[in-house]
C-alpha cells in the first residue's frame, strides 16, 4: 500500500499545483465518462416535452442513471483509495463489472415509479384520489432513497440483489443523514433544470457523484460493520 501511495505521488507530484491539476483531470474524466453513459438518457429526455404525460417515459429513460452512478461512485472511492493519472479504468471497469447487478434492480424500480407517477397524474379522474396523492409520493419517495442507498452498496459490495435490497431497506431509517441527502441532492437537481437547463445538470453530473460518494462513507461503514465479516467495505477498484 506504501509503495502505491509513493508511486502515485511520484506520477502525479507533491505540489499544491500538481495534485489540484490530478484532482480536475480525474473530475473532467470522471464527467465525459458520465456523459456518455448517459447518453440514451439525454437524447430521450431532449425529443419529449415537459408534459405531465411523459413523466413515466421520463422516469423508464432514466435506468442508464443507476448504472453510471454506480460506476462513478466506485471510481470515486477507487481514485480516493489509490489516486494515479489514469482515472478512467476505474469507471470502465466498475461499470462492466456492476452493469447487469445494477439492472436487476433499477429497472424494477424505475417501472415502479413510472406506474405512481401514472397514476399521479391520473388521479383527479378518481373519486378521493386526493387523498392517496400524500400516501403515493411517500412511497415515490422511499423507492428513491432506496435506490440511492442501492447504488453505494453495489459500488462498494459484492452482495446479492435481493441482499441489497433488504440492506438498503433497513438501512433507509438508521442511515437517515445519507436518505435525507439523497432527497436534497435530487431537490438540487430539479431546482437546477427548472431555474437554469437539462443540460446545466449534465455538466454537474460529476458534482453530484462525488457529493454521493462522501455522504455514503458513513452508511458504507455501517453496513460493513453489521453485514461483513471483515468488519470493513472491501476494496474494489
Amino acid at each position: 500500500m506504501t509503495e502505491t501511495k509513493n508511486d502515485a505521488a511520484t506520477e502525479i507530484g507533491r505540489g499544491p499545483l500538481s495534485r489540484g491539476a490530478a484532482v480536475i483531470y480525474r473530475m473532467l474524466v470522471l464527467e465525459a465518462q458520465l456523459l456518455l453513459a448517459l447518453l440514451p438518457t439525454a437524447l430521450v429526455v431532449v425529443l419529449l416535452d415537459r408534459d405531465a404525460s411523459n413523466l413515466p417515459l421520463f422516469l423508464l429513460a432514466l435506468i442508464p442513471v443507476a448504472p453510471a452512478l454506480v460506476a462513478g461512485v466506485a471510481a470515486v472511492r477507487a481514485a480516493a483509495a489509490s489516486p494515479d493519472l489514469a482515472p478512467a479504468r476505474h469507471f470502465l471497469r466498475a461499470y462492466r463489472r456492476d452493469l447487469v447487478p445494477t439492472l436487476r434492480w433499477a429497472v424494477p424500480a424505475a417501472v415502479a415509479l413510472a406506474v405512481l407517477s401514472f397514476n399521479l397524474t391520473h388521479l383527479g379522474d378518481v373519486d378521493g384520489g386526493a387523498a392517496l396523492r400524500p400516501v403515493m409520493l411517500l412511497v415515490a419517495a422511499s423507492i428513491v432513497v432506496w435506490c440511492g442507498h442501492m447504488v453505494v452498496l453495489t459500488a462498494a459490495f459484492r452482495f446479492r440483489t435481493r441482499d441489497a435490497a433488504r440492506i438498503a431497506l433497513v438501512q433507509l431509517l438508521p442511515g437517515w443523514r445519507f436518505s435525507v441527502g439523497i432527497l436534497a441532492l435530487l431537490v438540487v437537481a430539479a431546482f437546477v433544470v427548472l431555474a437554469a437547463s437539462e443540460l446545466v445538470l449534465l455538466v454537474l453530473l460529476w458534482a453530484f457523484t462525488v457529493l454521493l460518494a462522501l455522504m455514503a462513507r458513513p452508511v458504507i461503514d455501517e453496513v460493513a460493520n453489521r453485514f461483513t465479516r471483515e468488519g470493513a467495505a472491501p476494496s474494489r477498484p
